[in-house]
């Protein structure tokens, strides 16, 4: 999967676009871990009665020029994307996952884009 400026999750209608102030501590202050390639990676469970075995997790990437991303909902296991728009617990997934994309929306990192 390449980084790209703006991407959306399997399944959603919103998009969302990397920010032009996206900062390096700001990824860091919300949990992102550095690579040793540069890259920032953030894993969080879409599960809200399991934040440590989780069934869904989000992972989100920004490369290390902090002008491309990417992200997925992944299977526990974390080698399969999966739809969570479709799943028995998506109103429960969605909830976590548009808590998070507000979360890095608020903190300047991606925006929505405005259809």
């Amino acid at each position: 999967m390449a980084f790209d400026k703006t991407t959306k999750l399997l399944g959603d209608q919103q998009a969302y676009t990397i920010s032009q102030q996206i900062k390096k501590f700001s990824l860091k202050d919300v949990g992102f871990q550095e690579t040793k390639n540069g890259n920032f990676i953030l894993k969080r469970s879409l599960d809200p009665s399991s934040p440590y075995n989780a069934a869904v997790e989000l992972k989100v990437t920004v490369n290390s020029d902090l002008n491309g991303f990417k992200f997925a909902a992944l299977a526990a296991n974390g080698m399969r994307e999966v739809n969570i728009f479709k799943m028995e617990k998506s109103a429960a997934y969605l909830e976590q996952f548009h808590y998070i994309m507000a979360t890095l929306s608020d903190r300047e990192i991606i925006e929505p884009v405005q259809a």
